[in-house]
């Protein structure tokens, strides 16, 4: 049976999708980013986006029934290329009851006025 978990925010609503689905045994989270959907805003601050970022997919997963020590693979899209190095600290430090296999991409991001 499958199960739709939302974390509330309006972009779900907006782009049509949920944070995580729960089918049979598998969980999919979907994308997730640093986004603080409780104060609705970002931080400027790389690490504290990587911290944001585990704390909404371990709420995702918690409210499927497991926890970050359950994730296989996990994939970081890093906007700025020397923000890597501090970002794989502060993942690492947040998930470090299991050893998480890493896949890094590096992507210019556009921004619109």
């Amino acid at each position: 049976m499958r199960r739709l978990i939302s974390s509330g925010s309006p972009f779900e609503a907006e782009a049509g999708y949920s944070r995580a689905v729960v089918d049979g045994e598998w969980i999919f989270v979907a994308g997730t980013t640093g986004f603080d959907y409780a104060a609705m805003t970002i931080a400027e601050d790389p690490c504290e986006q990587t911290r944001q970022a585990f704390r909404n997919i371990e709420k995702a997963l918690s409210e499927a029934g497991a926890g970050l020590p359950d994730v296989v693979r996990v994939r970081y899209y890093v906007p700025d290329i020397a923000d890597w190095p501090e970002s794989c600290r502060c993942s690492a430090k947040s998930s470090a009851r299991s050893a998480l296999p890493r896949l890094r991409s590096s992507a210019a991001w556009s921004t619109r006025e």
